[in-house]
């Protein structure tokens, strides 16, 4: 059990530390400050002992240097259980210091500024904290470290009750005290080396999250799992929706949540995606989010049992009529109308709402993508080269209609959200065939054109990447396919060109793959 004599006080955000230290010196700790956190303390009545009092040192270097003075380290970082420590202390005229109070500058919050300079990022690293906080952290058998503001009533509670600190709070402090010190060097290399380097290859990859949750298992019963969060990330987050009914989201929905949000970001006019294990079963645009809905749905409505549904505007009744006497998992929009609500939720517990305003404000991701491998990680950027339909080199003797280009455009920007191999389905804004995942290309344009039955059609065909063979061309022939879109760039694509004229297809190179794997 520590028993707190005498604490050292320096926060950068003072919210509840004049009631934290009111509590300290209730209990006769004496307490030691610095700068504006001293002035703070000094204006609520507080009896304060300045550190350069201590240290016989005044602050210079407009307050670069404070705290770094063996007066202070070394009374944070002598082991009171060593002779020969506690023997150098008393020689040197240093006093014990039990506990340590401190937060940082502010660095991460100035970075997400707009238009915020090099010298403004500088100036907001924190040098004198991070030293105390990692020296009584090191110390923490000894020493308490106090790095957030929630820590306060637990710290007063474990003084009043007991009269000293527990090891197991001391312990986990200090566990808290070097995430935040990792955390914050972590923002610190990334934004610095962003600034300093533009669009060089970082040598190393920092990477900080925190705990969101613990899930009650991942993808199937007997793998655990858990939901962290990037604190860093400027994206729509997952984290930050507001759940409305339902039970906890599982590994499984997160995954499909991410899928559908990814979607929908892509488009401006009412958009819904219906996601059946990380791939959409059907996706479309409309003049209403309840038409947009009804379309998606009637894609594939076999495959969209139990799915997750992402929608990019306000969910009213009419949406949540159609939507109700279907099972889903999941239904994230950006707001739900009250009416919607109570029907959504009637009889239905185990439904899950998810409220995401941010679905109006964002765009499609352009952050990394992060992918775990055995003893790696593999890392890549996430732009969209801009598809300009003018560029597209139409291969064919039939060229497509202005119509089948604007699907073709609709096309693209879902299909690079399905998993390779990939052949898309589509008339107008909505999907109407998907075959996803597929060893062979070939058994992606059956699925399709199985999925989509009579709609196939005149429909457009887009592939994620160049067809091998022609034998993918004559089964899109089968399905009634009008036009088609693919990167091109095989060595067989005069085969294949070949083979679209013989079909009375018109087809376009984009120069462009969509793989997702």
């Amino acid at each position: 059990m520590l028993d707190v004599k005498r604490a050292l006080i320096s926060v950068s955000d003072k919210e509840g530390i004049v009631e934290f230290c009111k509590g300290l010196a209730q209990r006769g700790v004496e307490l030691i400050s610095t700068g504006g956190t001293a002035k703070a303390l000094r204006d609520a009545g507080l009896t304060v002992i300045d550190v350069s009092e201590k240290t016989g040192f005044p602050e210079m270097l407009e307050g670069r240097v404070k705290t770094l003075h063996p007066k202070v380290h070394g009374g944070i970082l002598a082991r009171r259980d060593s002779t020969d420590h506690m023997d150098q202390l008393q020689q040197q005229s240093i006093e014990t210091i039990d506990m340590v109070v401190c937060n940082l500058y502010p660095f991460e919050d100035t970075v997400r500024k707009e238009g915020v300079t090099e010298n403004e990022m500088i100036e907001n690293i924190d040098i004198g904290g991070p030293s105390m906080i990692r020296s009584a952290a090191k110390n923490h058998s000894h020493v308490a470290v106090v790095t957030n503001a929630d820590q306060y009533v637990q710290v007063l509670l474990e003084l009043e009750m007991h009269g000293g600190l527990s090891d197991d709070l001391l312990r986990e402090m200090a566990l808290e005290a070097f995430a935040l010190t990792s955390r914050y060097d972590t923002a610190i290399y990334n934004n610095l080396w962003d600034t300093f380097h533009e669009e060089e290859v970082s040598p190393s990859i920092r990477l900080s999250y925190e705990l969101v949750q613990k899930l009650r298992y991942g993808e199937n019963p007997y793998n655990k799992a858990s939901f962290y969060k990037d604190p860093f990330s400027t994206d729509l987050a997952i984290s930050d929706a507001e759940q409305l009914h339902g039970k906890e989201l599982s590994y499984n929905n997160i995954l499909d949540l991410n899928g559908a949000l990814d979607i929908i970001l892509e488009f401006e006019r009412p958009c819904a995606a219906v996601i059946k294990h990380t791939n959409p079963s059907g996706v479309a645009c409309a003049e209403t989010i309840s038409q947009a809905f009804e379309i998606a749905w009637g894609c594939d409505s076999m495959s969209a049992f139990g799915s997750v549904i992402a929608l990019n505007r306000t969910c009213d009744l009419a949406t949540a009529e159609l939507i109700h006497p279907n099972f889903i998992e999941v239904l994230v929009a950006p707001a739900f109308d009250e009416d919607a609500i109570a029907l959504l939720t009637h009889k239905k517990k185990n439904r899950r709402l998810l409220l995401m305003p941010g679905i109006l404000e964002k765009k499609a991701a352009v952050e990394p993508k992060l992918t775990k491998v055995r003893g790696g990680l593999l890392i890549q950027s996430m732009e969209f080269p801009y598809l300009d339909p003018a560029e597209l080199k139409v291969v064919t003797e039939t060229a497509p209609t202005d119509e089948q280009v604007a699907a073709m455009m609709f096309g693209v920007k879902v299909c690079r959200h399905i998993k390779s191999n990939t052949i898309l389905l589509v008339k107008g804004e909505e999907t109407v065939g998907i075959g996803a995942g597929q060893m062979s290309r070939v058994d992606s344009a059956h699925i399709a054109g199985y999925k989509a039955g009579d709609k196939a059609k005149d429909s457009v065909l887009i592939s994620d990447a160049f067809f091998p063979f022609r034998d993918g061309i004559d089964e899109a022939a089968k399905s009634g396919v009008s036009a088609i879109i693919q990167p091109g760039g095989s060595i067989r694509d005069q085969e294949v060109i070949d083979a679209a004229n013989e079909h009375g297809i018109a087809m376009v190179f984009s120069g462009v793959r969509l793989f997702k794997h």
